[in-house]
């Protein structure tokens, strides 16, 4: 079984890592860190299908899910994302019930969706061809990100679609949506995320955001979140890069 889906159902705190640089090394010290999952930033930056790909084999064969942030609901990126080995996509920028289902039936083979089948590594280039497929529906992952006014306005329709497996936050893209842009949790935001979180959670699913610091991760812990992302990989960089750097000027 996807190791996060088990540890979500049985309602465990899981940390894990935003990868958005190329170098594997990123995932493969995630894997042994023992972080729980990792989300491979396909949406913004520069990472392409054969860097994704080296994420992905670094992860094979851990307890770390690798999951792929895709850039949009478009049934031939979600299907490659998935045929080169992804666990699950995580889906951005949803602001309805119809987006969030079809972002499901892009991912899902027949009758439950409309993948297309494909001899390629999620199959082991066919070898598996018939275990691999008869699971997939079940473990292949879907996280949509509400993270705009129009998903949070829709979000009882939202988690009416079959098929999500937890819901995650972006912050900073739901302030600019609610007029504070360039601010992470601007106005009254943080508290319309909590109580958000506390919509969904009521309704058995689990949610995810992003720390910004230990403290703040701390405190998403306390509120419930069951998926803490501990950081940007280049963000975590920049920030030890600055502690060392003043504490030595």
């Amino acid at each position: 079984m996807n190791q996060l889906k088990r540890k979500l159902r049985q309602g465990r705190t899981t940390l894990g890592l935003w990868v958005t640089l190329e170098s594997p090394s990123i995932t493969e010290i995630a894997t042994d860190l023992e972080l729980d999952w990792v989300v491979i930033d396909a949406e913004h930056g520069h990472l392409d299908l054969k860097e994704i790909i080296e994420h992905l084999r670094a992860a094979r064969n851990t307890n770390t899910t690798a999951l792929v942030r895709i850039q949009e609901i478009e049934i031939g990126l979600i299907k490659r994302v998935l045929d080169i080995g992804a666990d699950g996509i995580v889906v951005p920028q949803v602001r309805n019930a119809e987006e969030v289902a079809q972002a499901v039936r892009f991912a899902k083979y027949p009758p439950q969706g409309m993948r297309g089948i494909g001899a390629e590594r999620s199959t082991r280039w066919g070898m598996q061809f018939k275990s691999a497929t008869a699971v997939a529906n079940r473990e292949t992952m879907v996280i949509p990100i509400v993270e705009n006014v129009d998903a949070e306005r829709n979000i009882d329709s939202i988690l009416e679609v079959p098929g999500i497996d937890a819901i995650f936050f972006g912050p900073a893209d739901f302030s600019a949506s609610a007029g504070h842009l360039g601010e992470w949790e601007g106005g009254d935001v943080k508290q319309r995320i909590v109580t958000l979180k506390n919509k969904i959670r009521a309704r058995g699913l689990s949610c995810g955001v992003i720390a910004t610091s230990a403290k703040d991760g701390q405190m998403r812990k306390r509120q419930g979140f069951q998926m803490i992302g501990i950081g940007l990989d280049a963000g975590l960089l920049i920030r030890s890069s600055r502690e060392m750097i003043n504490a030595l000027r």
